[in-house]
């Protein structure tokens, strides 16, 4: 292992982070810890039209809410800013000149069009799509007159032919490159911006990054930058090519798929534990699955990586690891979670002190998979049901019913003792001969309007005793 590990995350600014850039984010994060190494963060934004979040406000908000936190980026400082690749442009002229001094570079005034063109002639004839070297036998003075005429062009690479590079992967081991295989890339735009590539290359450089973690999909562009840093007479850093996340059905994630954005799981109500959580895990093998971060850190394997092109996202995974951490929750940090899910669905939530919410959410939190599904599971509590007599007979068999309903209305003197309530039910369930299940089931209906749901004393103790008593009184009277 390299001495003083140094990672990065380095996302561009398009304002929404999807589960990819979580994972990324995250393993680099848990190696840096892992090896008491530095995380940091650095913005790709020299391309403007993807800049939808200039000053990465929403990416730094969520990384504060996964709870991953870095040590060198915007807002923080460091020792090699500054951290959004717009402000360093000056940087990379500096290299680009030194490159164009040593005849690594050359400019190519192919317009999109003609280059789309070759490609297409290249695929008749069967060939592999690359760039044909055209303007490297420009003689000075065409240069000069295209300049003159303000022709635009790029700067482009040039590749050795000759030689081969080799990378270590984490996974992959050492991959080896043949540069023929390989097209003369352009390091800058036609708007004298600068590539992904060059960037990411000189920018690693500058900050001294040991290990570079990101996509499975990068894997052939990293021959570019490696070609890069052996004409600078560089070392190398180590890579890990990530799996590609992908759906159950095998495909990779989209869009249109639920969680593949963090905005999704966030308004869905996954909380952040679970998240980091299931995406530390995903594709390995552990006797202990529910782990909070410090133990992550001490448990992600990073020595011994599988190879594998893309690992399965199972959104029914990450449920059952949700449900497990809300579970985990402390109480007041329950609360705290499921209020804005409550607030939004029910007006008169504002109004019910944090005290009560908390005693009502351990009650039932057992039942809740996600935040969110404490809208469902209390809507009883915040909005008193409308109960048919069709609906309650329906819990009953063989006219039940009137008897039920009679010693309920018996044993409302008594409901201030929970216990002497539910009992007296029982008491009388058994004398009449009727299945227990069939009294708590009708009073479970008139409490909340559900045949399903928590406990007669749970719901006496959620609603209160006057709140419930009404219900009751105005079903069996």
């Amino acid at each position: 292992m390299k001495k003083n590990v140094r990672v990065r995350f380095a996302p561009a600014p398009t304002g929404m982070m999807h589960l990819g850039n979580v994972r990324t984010a995250l393993m680099n994060y848990l190696f840096a810890r892992q090896y008491n190494g530095s995380f940091i963060l650095r913005i790709e934004d020299t391309d403007s039209q993807r800049n939808f979040d200039p000053e990465a406000t929403h990416i730094i908000k969520d990384l504060d809410w996964l709870n991953i936190s870095f040590d060198e980026g915007p807002n923080k400082g460091g020792p090699y800013g500054p951290y959004f690749q717009s402000k360093r442009m000056a940087i990379y002229e500096e290299k680009r000149a030194d490159l164009e001094k040593k005849g690594l570079i050359y400019r190519c005034f192919c317009s999109t069009e003609e280059l789309e063109k070759k490609r297409q002639r290249q695929r008749m004839l069967k060939q592999p799509p690359r760039y044909d070297r055209t303007c490297t036998r420009l003689s000075a003075d065409e240069i000069v007159n295209l300049l003159q005429k303000k022709i635009p062009f790029v700067w482009r690479f040039k590749l050795d032919h000759n030689a081969s590079v080799t990378i270590t992967d984490l996974a992959h081991g050492n991959v080896t490159f043949e540069l023929k295989n390989f097209s003369d890339f352009p390091i800058t735009r036609q708007d004298g911006s600068f590539t992904f590539i060059f960037a990411n290359f000189v920018d690693d450089a500058a900050m001294h990054i040991t290990h570079v973690f990101r996509g499975e999909d990068h894997l052939s562009n990293t021959a570019n930058q490696a070609a890069l840093y052996q004409a600078s007479n560089l070392e190398l850093p180590i890579f890990w090519h990530m799996p590609i996340l992908c759906s159950i059905e095998g495909k990779k994630l989209s869009k249109r798929d639920f969680g593949f954005s963090l905005r999704d799981l966030k308004d869905a109500g996954f909380v952040p534990e679970a998240i980091d959580n299931y995406l530390s895990i995903i594709g390995g093998s552990y006797s202990e699955e529910i782990m909070p971060m410090p133990k992550l850190i001490e448990n992600i394997n990073f020595k011994n990586i599988q190879t594998t092109g893309q690992i399965k996202y199972d959104v029914e995974k990450l449920r059952w690891i949700n449900h497990k951490w809300i579970v985990q929750y402390e109480p007041e940090q329950l609360t705290q979670a499921c209020k804005p899910f409550l607030q939004a669905a029910y007006s008169n939530a504002a109004h019910v002190d944090d005290a009560t919410l908390t005693t009502i959410l351990q009650i039932i939190k057992t039942d809740l998979v996600t935040l969110a599904d404490s809208v469902q599971v209390l809507r009883f509590y915040f909005q008193t049901p409308q109960i048919s007599h069709d609906r309650l007979r329906s819990c009953t068999s063989e006219g039940h019913a009137p008897a039920i309903a009679q010693f309920v209305r018996d044993g409302l003197a008594d409901i201030n003792n929970h216990d002497l309530f539910v009992d007296h039910l029982k008491i009388e369930s058994k004398k009449q001969n009727i299945p227990l299940k069939e009294t708590f089931c009708f009073v479970r209906m008139a409490l909340m309007g559900n045949a399903k749901g928590p406990s007669i004393h749970d719901l006496l103790a959620i609603l209160g005793t006057d709140k419930a008593k009404q219900r009751l009184e105005k079903i069996v009277r």
